[in-house]
């Protein structure tokens, strides 16, 4: 996948290679979570790598049920925990922080793992009768 002159990747090329919807991103950015990096002439919106992976942590949280707001707080403490020149107390909250959401995210799997396997169960149970009425 091709960047512009300058490195940047235009919301379209996001949007192929992080498999969302341009609607998603457009509001993320309204939101506050992923700002574009840069904006073309024409006001475009203009993206980074690192805009790239900060987009593909939060499609990971969307489906294990983070609101909007534990989004932020999740990538701010990223933010915190990948800047060197942060205070030590900060970086303390921000580890915290990400523990807490593992935990969660923990739990949300779970969960899932759970439904999928009554999902995959109910499909074996219309699978077994379906064949039975056939015969």
């Amino acid at each position: 996948m091709g960047t512009d002159a300058g490195g940047y990747l235009q919301i379209g090329q996001v949007a192929e290679r992080t498999e969302l919807s341009l609607k998603s991103i457009r509001h993320w950015d309204e939101v506050g979570l992923v700002q574009p990096s840069a904006r073309s002439a024409g006001g475009f919106r203009l993206y980074t790598e690192a805009d790239v992976d900060r987009m593909l942590v939060i499609r990971r949280m969307k489906p294990l049920g983070f609101t909007l707001v534990e989004m932020k707080q999740l990538l701010d403490a990223v933010d915190v925990l990948d800047d060197s020149s942060a205070e030590p107390a900060a970086r303390t909250a921000a580890q915290a922080a990400l523990l807490a959401f593992r935990d969660k995210a923990a739990d949300s799997a779970e969960r899932l793992r759970k439904q999928l396997a009554y999902a995959e169960e109910f499909t074996d149970l219309l699978t077994t009768r379906s064949s039975e009425s056939l015969a």
